[in-house]
């Protein structure tokens, strides 16, 4: 009976510690975007986002020389960090989330555009030495039948002849993080605009200075603003647009994610990078302890038939349970390759417990 009872607590308190390991927290952080004060502007912390209350409509006048479905995106901002890899913001559609994603690269402004019907080959392009950590910097995206162009503080820096973005900007927007994951970009937004046609050399320069230097751009008519947003009301849950009749931004109470992931496949979550592997040894180890107790339990203890299969089954379960759960937690994400890992963690624990040394451990333990 005293054998039984302790084994019985091993298992509880192993199933519920990876549970909490997994699972923790188990909540939504509150929103970490506050209000600059004495400035305008808002500032992002870790688990900070905004989203657009709508989408917007892209132009698509073709006169004077520009394109149907180009456009321009200016975003103000300085960073807080310049070794981060984050998500600066996105515009998404439910069916195409990643569909125009801006990324802070340690130093580099990356913009990728993925195709709905060809996710595996998204387009991208960027410029180096663009983002530093508390420096400002004015980044301008200009768009149109020639292709794109890429500012900074109002000076061109390299255009780009194969990739156009079009009518890509005129989607909901979130911003701080991604849309799928929790990928929190941290630093200062201090102005954003989104216009409806490709802006000119000239134009981009005199909002770069007039926005930096009086605080609001001076923006014609003909550059169909969709959405221009000056940060200057420094209270609140709105932004308000400066375009009449313009989609508002709202920041939400709790940190969440507009299209979070479910169950992602492996070869999607594939990163060849150190974290990775790390995380994966880490996924493994943590699930011995379960496969090594349970098979202890169910062979030596309380004996069933199948005990071996019926741990791995175990330990199986335990995974999808977290990773279904965590498809509802915005810091955590939920895929297949945990799965994978995991169930092997807890087929290396059983295997573990058929070793000679353990057995003899355990044998002058029950």
């Amino acid at each position: 009976m005293y054998s039984a009872r302790i084994s019985a607590l091993l298992c509880v308190s192993v199933l519920l510690g990876i549970l909490a390991a997994g699972l923790t927290p188990f909540r939504q952080p509150r929103n970490a975007v506050t209000w600059l004060g004495n400035e305008n502007g808002l500032h992002f912390g870790r688990y900070g986002t905004v989203w657009s209350a709508g989408g917007f409509q892209a132009g698509t006048l073709q006169h004077e020389g520009q394109h149907e479905g180009s456009c321009s995106i200016e975003i103000w901002l300085r960073p807080d960090v310049a070794d981060a890899s984050k998500t600066i913001f996105a515009f998404y559609t439910p069916e195409n989330p990643l569909q125009l994603v801006a990324i802070q690269y340690h130093a580099l402004f990356i913009l990728k555009r993925e195709r709905r019907d060809d996710s595996e080959h998204p387009e991208v392009i960027g410029i180096a030495d663009a983002l530093h950590s508390a420096k400002s910097a004015f980044v301008s995206i200009t768009s149109g039948a020639q292709g794109s162009a890429i500012y900074v503080d109002g000076k061109l820096v390299r255009r780009f002849p194969a990739f156009r973005i079009g009518k890509d900007c005129g989607n909901a927007l979130e911003i701080g993080t991604s849309p799928v994951t929790s990928d929190s970009w941290t630093g200062e937004l201090r102005g954003l605009a989104i216009y409806g046609r490709e802006l000119s050399e000239a134009e981009v320069q005199q909002h770069y200075e007039t926005w930096t230097t009086v605080g609001r751009p001076a923006i014609s008519e003909d550059e169909q603003a969709m959405g221009v947003y000056l940060f200057e009301k420094r209270s609140g849950s709105v932004v308000h647009n400066a375009v009449a009749g313009g989609i508002d931004l709202n920041i939400p109470k709790r940190f969440s994610l507009v299209h979070q992931i479910f169950l992602q496949p492996f070869w999607k979550e594939f990163r060849p990078r150190r974290s990775y592997f790390i995380d994966l040894l880490v996924n493994i180890a943590g699930f011995v302890p379960l496969g090594f107790v349970f098979c202890a339990h169910w062979t030596s203890v309380r004996p069933m038939r199948h005990a071996v299969l019926a741990t791995i089954a175990l330990g199986f379960a335990v995974s999808l349970t977290i990773e279904v759960l965590q498809s509802y937690l915005p810091t955590r994400d939920s895929g297949t390759t945990d799965l994978i890992t995991n169930t092997l963690g807890t087929f290396l624990g059983v295997k573990l417990y058929s070793s000679r040394v353990a057995r003899a451990v355990l044998a002058k333990i029950y």
